[in-house]
C-alpha cells in the first residue's frame, strides 16, 4: 500500500496479472475508490465519510482474496 497525499494505491496479483485500487480524497470532503482491473477497466465508487471508504475497503480486499488475488502489494514511492 502507498499512500501520497490523500492518495493511496494497492496492488493485487493473481496468475501474473495485476489489479489495483486507488482511494482519494476528493475536493468536496468526498472520498472515492477507483478499481483498475488487470484489462485496464476502470470503475469508481463515491462516499460521503472516511468510514464507509474503509469499509468498502476491507469488503473490496476480502471479495479478492476470495477470488484468488493475493495482495495487497506495494511499494514506497
Amino acid at each position: 500500500m502507498t499512500y501520497t497525499e490523500g492518495l493511496v494505491f494497492v496492488w493485487f496479483q493473481k496468475g501474473g496479472a495485476f489489479l489495483r485500487y486507488e482511494a482519494r480524497d476528493l475536493a468536496n470532503g468526498r472520498y472515492e475508490l477507483r478499481i483498475i482491473d488487470a484489462d485496464g477497466a476502470e470503475r469508481a465508487e463515491t462516499f460521503n465519510d472516511s468510514s464507509s471508504l474503509n469499509k468498502r475497503q476491507i469488503d473490496l480486499e476480502r471479495e479478492l482474496a476470495e477470488a484468488g488475488w493475493t495482495g495487497p502489494h506495494g511499494w514506497n514511492l
